[in-house]
């Protein structure tokens, strides 16, 4: 009877906590996109708001990266992306921490020079004061 009662409480607490993970995945894949929008329209009011102030990137290139570095590309519109997309991402949780993996897709001009390219990516979010920010993120280049 015990282990009944328990399994009952356990899945009763389960299915209590269903709703909360749905909402705080479907914010984490908005704030994803509102990012990518972003830096698809060179918007760094936004960038600055999601990007945690101590915000790295390591680049497939090995360079890492701050939150200053994409504010100034965005306020110079350099590079000028004309698609920045996310798209076969896998979302985890680990109690105020979030990993996401996907690929990001990005098309547009650098130095006036067109460049097309795929990158799966790895973004880290940690929820602090009811807000999620992105702190960390990984970029490795897919080669075709």
């Amino acid at each position: 009877m015990f282990g009944c009662l328990s399994f009952l409480l356990i899945a009763l607490s389960l299915s209590a906590a269903t709703p909360a993970v749905a909402d705080e995945e479907k914010t984490l894949r908005a704030l994803e996109q509102k990012l990518c929008e972003a830096f698809r329209s060179s918007n760094a009011e936004v960038i600055g708001q999601i990007e945690d102030d101590n915000y790295t990137l390591t680049s497939s290139t090995a360079k890492v990266t701050g939150r200053a570095d994409d504010l100034a590309e965005a306020k110079n519109n350099e590079p000028h992306y004309d698609v920045f997309s996310n798209h076969d991402v896998k979302l985890r949780f680990y109690g105020d921490t979030a990993i996401l993996n996907g690929i990001t897709s990005v098309k547009g001009t650098s130095a006036g020079k067109p460049f097309a390219a795929d990158f799966q990516y790895t973004d880290t979010w940690i929820k602090r004061d009811g807000q999620w920010k992105l702190v960390a993120s990984h970029a490795t280049k897919i080669v075709q």
